[in-house]
């Protein structure tokens, strides 16, 4: 009994961790940004991409974004998006890193998808 409390004690704080990590990583305000144009940027790879997407979004997989950012306008604004959000921030990150400054991360796409299209 004891062990199966300590087990759901470490699961629900696990979830909570989780919770307040996608609640400080993820930006408010982006159905805004991409009803003032910002560009959806979709990081995984171009399987799963093929298996569901925002329409309209772009895809440049996490392993080539740092070849293939040139492919991107630093004057725009993008919001990456993944399919639970951990790929999404190393990606703002790495195109930030290149100088990019309208970068947002915008976490999981299915859960973005929901926010713009209800």
């Amino acid at each position: 009994m004891k062990s199966v409390l300590i087990i759901c004690g470490i699961a629900f704080i696990m979830y909570v961790s989780y919770r307040i990590y996608r609640f400080q990583t993820l930006d408010n305000g982006l159905p805004e940004l991409i009803k003032k144009g910002a560009v959806i940027l979709d990081v995984r790879t171009e399987k799963e991409y093929e298996t569901g997407h925002i329409e309209g979004s772009v895809n440049i997989s996490l392993g080539t974004i740092r070849e293939r950012y040139v492919e991107l306008d630093p004057e725009k604004t993008y919001i990456t998006v993944c399919s639970h959000g951990l790929r999404s921030v190393k990606a703002e990150n790495i195109l930030k890193e290149r100088g990019f400054k309208h970068i947002y991360n915008g976490g999981a796409w299915s859960d973005l998808q929901k926010t713009i299209n209800p």
